[in-house]
């Protein structure tokens, strides 16, 4: 709940108006309440908001704009601007800003009507699939339609309170549109209960008409009063944490899947203490890697579609499965094959009801540090057998050796072009144990979950929920925002960069060091393997010229230089070609107080090492060609392994 602090001092006050009103723009009221905004979890209190970026536009300059000047004049730090090049870009750096800060902090994001807003439309849904905060302040059309048709306004027949920032709505977990200014507290105070609810939270749309942000009200001084919303942490019931301890006790397998919820609840000791007390192995998903060190005994390492054959193997084995803070995704499951065993149960820890309910288990909705410290208590003198430590010991070992032979491979040494996984175990070698990996789509993300071993709770950051291409470098700036005291290296493909380079020039900008490793593979590496899976030939996925004799996109490579164009804005470039080139590259660009880009070629057709995970991807039933009535029969093999798991 918000806390009782003392209401501001009742600025802008006149003798013809009550001292406890304040004159302003509804614009300047955002500004001053987005400012007064803070949360507190485990009696550190912070502020919510640590400022706002902006591109601003004919929706949005005279309101948000002008108060964000006046703010920055008259009150300097009180809500900091920061200026982007892409207004989906924005959004993403505040989503990798707040998944840093465990969802304690977040950024305003700003636009104009019209293209400006939709361009948000993106990181709103990422946002909202990964459960992170977000405000974001779209530009909207005239309230009093006195001009309508305005510029970039769209007219519906059906509906003339409709705008294109209704397309928000399916895609927030909160929205509002403000027609009058009075109904502005109401709208910003619904805001603000979803980005501070760990169950709700995502992305929030304020749709600000263009008139009534400029338009000036007498607001009640209490609206910019502190307020405290406070993360609390919900206990479970005692007799759901008795019968959860009694379905563990009775598992000779168990096996737990640690998902984003362990590492946003800074549940990672409580987690520690657990298996450490019980002997259960952990299963980690893309967001929950980190929960352990990747070196802890009872760390199995990545599990699902993308894991590894250590934590898959012990998936399919386990009789009990123990989700904590885990949604559950298709990846994670391997698309409801992962968890094979006969009579499988699953127990689930989950803030949010509609997580904790999957797969028919019992849920155990509450706060995954609270939950697990019940359970290890309600567990007391439980352990599993000494031949399961063992076994999950010797295969978290063998894969461990697998890991050190790909990044020693020699591929470089022999084709003269890098494999993937000798560019991961230079990148992981030049990092520090608090140093943070970011990404999100392609091939990496793939390689990263199985290969990558991860040291700090915090030290991994790939974008998986919405696996969104150009989410890497703004999302990058975000966690050096949240966290300059670590370096950030952000690997991604060609693909990824052609699709959002431009917050390089935020970087330089603003003075953020990131270290952004940039494979160039001249196409689509992942989306390729899996064309060819399906039967599909890798069609559309590399980046040629197209051969006049043929009409296909088949010829000779794309003449792409993309660390020129990298240096066209302004950002320090290193090629590397070769693995020691890259290793004293990478050691420059961590010795350096700027960002820089390290430009490494790639084999796409040598493949990482990997588990056996399924993925479900339909593949055509009937077909001409032989590579794609092959993949169909493969592909039925495959379903026939997928569980309901009611």
């Amino acid at each position: 709940m918000p806390g009782d602090a003392p209401a501001a001092p009742a600025a802008g006050a006149t003798a013809d108006r009550a001292p406890d009103t304040v004159r302003l723009t509804v614009g300047q009221a955002v500004v001053r309440f987005l400012a007064a905004q803070y949360t507190e979890r485990d009696g550190v209190r912070r502020r919510l908001f640590t400022g706002c970026f902006g591109i601003f536009g004919h929706g949005n300059v005279a309101g948000l704009g002008q108060a964000l000047l006046q703010a920055e004049i008259d009150t300097p730090g009180l809500l900091p601007y920061h200026q982007g090049r892409n207004e989906q870009a924005m959004v993403h750096l505040a989503a990798g800003y707040a998944r840093q800060q465990d969802r304690l902090q977040t950024f305003a994001v700003t636009a104009s009507i019209g293209p400006g807003s939709t361009n948000m439309l993106t990181g709103a849904a990422l946002a909202t699939i990964n459960r992170l905060p977000v405000l974001l302040l779209a530009g909207d059309v005239f309230a009093t339609r006195v001009a309508s048709p305005v510029l970039q306004e769209l007219e519906q027949p059906y509906a003339g309170d409709l705008s294109v920032n209704d397309a928000f709505r399916p895609l927030s977990r909160f929205f509002d549109r403000v027609w009058r200014p009075e109904q502005l507290p109401s709208a910003l105070l619904g805001a603000m209960r979803v980005l501070t609810d760990p169950a709700e939270t995502g992305a929030v749309t304020l749709a600000l008409p263009q008139d009534v942000q400029a338009q000036a009200w007498d607001w009640p001084a209490e609206l910019f009063a502190d307020r405290v919303w406070r993360i609390g942490r919900p206990p479970p019931e005692p007799a759901v944490v008795a019968r959860a301890a009694e379905i563990i006790r009775s598992a000779r397998r168990p096996f737990v899947v640690a998902g984003g919820g362990v590492i946003y609840g800074g549940a990672d000791g409580a987690l520690r203490r657990f298996v450490e007390a019980t002997g259960i192995p952990v299963g980690e998903t893309q967001a929950g890697k980190g929960s352990l060190p990747y070196d802890h005994p009872c760390n199995a390492g990545a599990v699902g579609a993308t894991g590894n054959p250590a934590a898959n193997a012990l998936a399919r084995e386990a009789d009990v499965v123990l989700g904590i803070g885990t949604r559950y995704s298709d990846f994670t499951t391997a698309s409801r094959t992962a968890f094979a065993a006969p009579g499988v149960r699953f127990v689930t820890v989950n803030v949010a009801r509609l997580d904790a309910v999957k797969h028919a288990g019992l849920p155990v909705q509450a706060d995954a540090r609270e939950a697990l410290d019940a359970l290890t208590e309600a567990l007391a003198g439980h352990r599993t057998d000494d031949a399961y430590r063992e076994r999950v010991a010797a295969l978290s070992r063998a894969w461990d050796e697998t890991v050190v032979a790909a990044h020693r491979s020699g591929h470089g040494a022999r084709t003269g072009t890098l494999a993937q996984a000798e560019v991961l175990g230079a990148v992981e070698a030049a990092m520090g144990p608090r140093d943070v990996v970011v990404c999100a789509a392609g091939s990496l993300p793939s390689d990263l979950h199985a290969l990558w071993r991860t040291r700090d709770r915090k030290g991994y950051h790939v974008e998986y929920g919405y696996s969104c291409m150009g989410y890497e470098i703004p999302g990058g700036i975000g966690v050096r925002m949240a966290a300059p005291d670590r370096d950030v290296f952000v690997t991604m493909g060609d693909g990824s960069y052609l699709m959002m380079a431009t917050e390089l020039v935020t970087a330089v900008q603003e003075g953020i060091k990131i270290i952004v490793v940039l494979l160039q593979n001249h196409g689509y590496a992942s989306i390729g393997a899996l064309s060819e899976s399906v039967g599909a030939q890798r069609f559309g996925t590399r980046y040629r010229y197209r051969d006049p004799a043929t009409g296909r996109l088949d010829g000779a490579l794309l003449p792409v230089d993309l660390a020129a164009n990298a240096e066209s804005l302004g950002v320090h470039v290193v090629r590397a070609r070769t693995l020691a080139e890259l290793t004293e590259a990478l050691a420059a660009a961590k010795a350096a107080d700027h960002a820089v880009l390290v430009h490494v070629d790639t084999d796409p057709f040598e493949p990482s090492p990997s588990g056996d995970g399924w993925w479900d991807v339909p593949v055509a039933e009937v077909s001409t060609l032989d590579s794609t009535a092959r993949a169909y029969r493969e592909y039925r093999d495959g379903k026939r392994a997928q569980r309901p798991y009611l």
